[in-house]
């Protein structure tokens, strides 16, 4: 059952990774990259602080807390003892990898990028859901961030899909920690919109 899950999730690997081109290759990179997104980070912190005043802060502190649980469970746990090697290092289909940039560390279960993104958007989308009903865009900025490992390279699908089920746990983990420590009962927005 692994041997065959293992070879779908390469063969679906091989075949989104075979679409690239110089162009494409500058965009997923653009994407992957992880400053790229600071002013959404930067918009987040903002909208914490003029929704939730005061309060904002405790958000600010458990979105930052879900990121490093996300990095360090993926990168420090779940990659040295799974030891599954990223698509670019795997002995079998190595050479048939397109590299934009770089291959990173050896081994790649679970996609930290995935389990951060979804994460962050778990969070935001618990937070924000009553109050913008756009919130749910998260997920889709979560999966463009989320796929844009496989193109360039660094991970297979199995790695991005547990990664982001990882972080939509720990995101919503940790809101449900938060909402019950700082706010009791459920969110309520300090300013009406």
């Amino acid at each position: 059952m692994i041997d065959w899950l293992d070879q779908i999730d390469r063969n679906l690997f091989l075949y989104f990774n075979g679409f690239y081109s110089d162009f494409s290759d500058q965009v997923w990179i653009w994407l992957t990259y992880a400053p790229t997104w600071i002013p959404l980070y930067i918009l987040l912190f903002y909208f914490f602080i003029k929704v939730f005043k005061k309060e904002g802060f405790y958000m600010i502190a458990g979105l930052l807390l879900v990121v490093l649980a996300c990095d360090q469970f993926t990168s420090t746990f779940m990659k040295p003892y799974f030891a599954r090697w990223r698509p670019c290092h795997d002995p079998v289909i190595g050479h048939l990898v397109h590299v934009a940039e770089g291959c990173g560390g050896q081994f790649g279960f679970a996609s930290s990028h995935s389990a951060n993104s979804f994460g962050i958007a778990m969070f935001a989308f618990m937070v924000f859901r009553h109050f913008w009903r756009w919130t749910w865009l998260m997920f889709v900025w979560a999966a463009v961030v989320a796929f844009s490992r496989i193109m360039v390279g660094v991970h297979y699908p199995g790695d991005i899909l547990v990664g982001g089920i990882l972080g939509i746990v720990f995101g919503w983990l940790i809101f449900k920690a938060l909402n019950e420590i700082y706010f009791r009962i459920k969110l309520k927005p300090i300013i009406k919109n």
